[in-house]
């Protein structure tokens, strides 16, 4: 392996020469440019194997070279990209299997992205191609790493060799034996049945979510390989102190949304040095934060807590994008407020033909200098100073609360989405119901890391609450692991849709939640769409009183499961003696119909006290079930919300939950935005850390506060301003203002003058509780 991190801060841009107007030689002006702004680091290569390699077998790497001095003569760093995402035209012509297969056909040669990247033909070009980049640019002194391919996914590939590999891979699995695999994934429905392996079908079209599931997980594998298969190539040729990185990508909603479909991004990370992503978002009016930081905490996740890079994020970006005066700059801090290390552009200048014509970058299509460049700068010289840069370079978490997340899951409830239980109903998916809790946290103030499925039990160990959000498939090991976590004293929020297959869309045949009812302490064997017409009606206490649903009817969206709580007299008989025996039963630790209670399951003393519910739905068909339930079990506790809620409901039954796991500042006080504590002179740091938590608690609805520790102890705050107005508040930190607010003008330039104007200043001291003011747009950063 290479390197595991960046020596400082690098602040960049995709740049291609071969993009160029003929005839136009701009490379000197650009890399001064490029200096003027700050900009340290350019990526390059990624997008052109077509120049790289004119004709099979003739390499002209002069783009490439030119780039290379030039940047080096700027003292400019480089990262390259392998250019296997876009393949030549003569490759097409030599080998027309080379283009995936898919649902909607066969491939034909024109966008990006279109290859299967199983394909022998593909693979024995590509590594052709790498070999001779990277063997040609490793030494340079510019290069500091390495990109494999592009936002790699399998590119809904079905094409023979991909099939033919996934059949291989079915009889290694099932040991060639068909009525296992049969019987595995219920093909006998419909006459789905397989009973010679020459007999497989084309999977393309198949109704079976269990079989579709296992290909879509094996599709993945491919893209881990895939990634590892380059970078072991890369290796061989990489300098010890370079880096092999990928830029993964987001689901997509108009922007970066949700988990990614298409990659496990947890197993393909594992291949790479550092991990990197691409994150696009709304601005103007639309700009709130959230997708910067759902797909920093995602990407940092990804290892374990390591920093990463932002290989792609906007400049001026698509039509609607281009930033108001001050975003390019909130933007900017807003990445490495979630630990990156890295902010490159897509791209440096705006192409002047074909697809992305508008996808604009740093420059327009005059090359000429504008408020965006010029804002990019001000961040850019800012991040170079060495007094600003050493203290935010490296930001670590410390984040007590985590997001349990499964691609299994997300291909599920494709199959089977949430409302409808189909394919073709509409309605949500699974990154709605993960972005819906991951928003709401983020509102919060609750900063959050990201685990798999199969993350294993130390990792859950170090929060004090972790959220399963429509966990649909979940494995025997998994759910053990949730169930030891929660004996330990931890606390588990799960979402409707949760522990509802295994980890191969097989639905579990016991009661719902599978081999969980004792821990959550209901059970529900029946649900519905509410139709619109189904309240939930909270328990007397902090949710009914809280202020985003006081006084007003909540509704219940997409699905209601009818939850019948332990200790309810209408099933009292049903969900305490029968089921506390039937769990036990299947652990082992019953006899002839009889349960000890002091034994329980797996030694964890079975608790048959009456579960809380914390809400009923407000439905005459349906008032007698639990919609928010919560039990305790051994030392922790397990909340069930069995609807899916609107923003605001979530973000009560979240803010509530995390009181119950005992975060400091979640009570009532910090609902009112209302600080209770406070920091004397001799107070110790565990006193001053809970001060700081609730005031941090207070904030939400006000400022984004993002947290972390530098390299030299300190604690470093972001305190960010996603709105058009200004906003004051009390200090939630005491330290040194490491970044203040400036004032962008409309030229993208720093208003000096009006700067001059604001409270906070660099270098100037900050008390717990002293007034802040941030004007719109803006942000400060405190280090202490």
């Amino acid at each position: 392996m290479g390197k595991q991190t960046v020596d400082h801060f690098l602040f960049g841009a995709a740049y291609y020469d071969e993009y160029m107007p003929k005839g136009l030689d701009r490379i000197e002006t650009d890399m001064r440019m490029m200096n003027h702004a700050g900009i340290n680091v350019i990526r390059i290569a990624e997008s052109t194997w077509s120049t790289c390699e004119p004709q099979p077998g003739v390499f002209d790497f002069s783009h490439v070279d030119r780039a290379l001095d030039a940047a080096h003569r700027h003292g400019i760093s480089v990262i390259i990209g392998t250019p296997t995402y876009a393949v030549p035209t003569w490759l097409v012509r030599m080998h027309p299997d080379v283009l995936a297969v898919t649902p909607n056909g066969p491939g034909k040669y024109g966008p990006r992205q279109i290859m299967d990247i199983v394909n022998g033909s593909y693979r024995y070009y590509a590594e052709r191609v790498i070999r001779k980049l990277i063997a040609h640019v490793a030494q340079h002194p510019a290069v500091i790493g390495y990109q494999v391919d592009n936002e790699t996914k399998y590119y809904d590939s079905v094409s023979p060799d991909m099939q033919a590999l996934f059949v291989k891979y079915l009889r290694d699995k099932f040991k060639g034996d068909l009525d296992a695999l049969n019987a595995h994934f219920g093909l006998d429905y419909w006459s789905n049945r397989i009973n010679a392996w020459e007999d497989f079908p084309d999977v393309t079209n198949t109704i079976n979510q269990s079989l579709r599931g296992e290909f879509d997980r094996f599709r993945r594998a491919q893209v881990t390989a895939f990634l590892a298969w380059q970078a072991d190539i890369v290796r061989e040729y990489a300098r010890d102190d370079q880096f092999v990185t990928q830029n993964f990508d987001f689901g997509w909603r108009g922007g970066s949304y949700g988990m990614q479909p298409a990659v496990d991004h947890f197993k393909a990370a594992r291949a790479l040095d550092i991990a990197g992503c691409d994150i696009y978002h709304p601005t103007q009016d639309d700009l709130t934060g959230k997708e910067i930081a759902f797909g920093g905490d995602l990407t940092r996740s990804l290892k374990d807590g390591a920093n990463y890079l932002v290989l792609e994020t906007e400049a001026q970006g698509n039509h609607g994008w281009l930033p108001f005066p001050g975003q390019m700059r909130l933007q900017a801090y807003s990445h490495l407020a979630s630990g990156a290390d890295v902010v490159e552009y897509w791209h440096w200048h705006s192409i002047h033909n074909s697809a992305e014509t508008y996808w604009k970058g740093l420059l327009g299509h005059d090359f000429e200098p504008n408020p965006t460049y010029e804002e990019a700068g001000v961040f850019g010289r800012e991040i170079a100073r060495p007094e600003t840069a050493s203290r935010l370079l490296h930001l670590k978490k410390r984040n007590k609360v985590a997001i349990m997340v499964s691609n299994e899951a997300l291909s599920a409830l494709e199959g089977f989405r949430i409302a409808s239980g189909t394919s073709w109903g509409g309605g949500a998916d699974y990154n709605d119901v993960v972005r819906r809790v991951y928003d709401a946290l983020f509102e919060l103030n609750v900063e959050c890391d990201f685990v798999p499925a199969d993350a294993d039990s130390d990792r859950l160990a170090r929060y004090a609450m972790i959220v399963t959000p429509a966990l649909y498939c979940a494995s025997d090991e998994t759910i053990a692991r949730l169930r030891a976590y929660v004996a330990d004293g931890g606390h588990l929020v799960s979402t409707l849709r949760s522990f509802v297959a295994d980890e191969e869309t097989t639905v579990w045949h016991d009661r719902a939640p599978h081999n969980l009812t004792d821990v959550f302490g209901m059970s529900y064997n029946q649900f519905t769409p509410p139709k619109g017409r189904v309240t939930v009606d909270f328990a007397d206490g902090p949710l009914v009183n809280a202020a985003e649903t006081a006084g007003r009817a909540v509704q219940a969206e997409e699905l209601i499961e009818l939850l019948k709580p332990n200790g309810d007299r209408m099933f009292a008989a049903e969900n305490v003696t029968g089921d506390i025996a039937r769990n036990a039963d299947a652990a082992g630790n019953v006899e002839d119909g009889t349960v000890d209670a002091a034994a329980g399951k797996n030694g964890v003393p079975v608790d048959a006290s009456a579960t809380q519910v914390l809400a009923r739905y407000g439905h005459y068909a349906w008032k007698d079930y639990a919609a928010i339930t919560r039990h305790a079990f051994g030392k922790g506790s397990a909340e069930w919300v069995g609807t899916m809620l609107d923003a605001d409901a979530t973000r009560t039954v979240l803010r509530e939950a995390l009181a119950h796991a005992g975060l400091a500042g979640f009570g009532t006080e910090a609902a009112a935005g209302v600080v209770t504590g406070a920091v004397t002179a001799d107070a110790s740091a565990a006193e001053r850390e809970a001060a700081a938590d609730e005031a941090v608690a207070a904030l939400a609805g006000k400022v984004s506060v993002r947290r972390g520790v530098n390299a030299a102890g300190e604690t470093v705050t972001y305190l960010l301003n996603y709105s058009a107005e200004p906003v004051t508040f009390a200090s939630p930190v005491a330290g040194e203002v490491v970044v203040a607010p400036k004032i962008i003008a409309t030229n993208g330039l720093a208003d000096d003058a009006a700067t001059a104007e604001l409270t906070l200043h660099e270098g100037g001291r900050v008390a717990f509780g002293d007034e802040l003011t941030l004007p719109r747009w803006n942000l400060a950063v405190i280090a202490g």
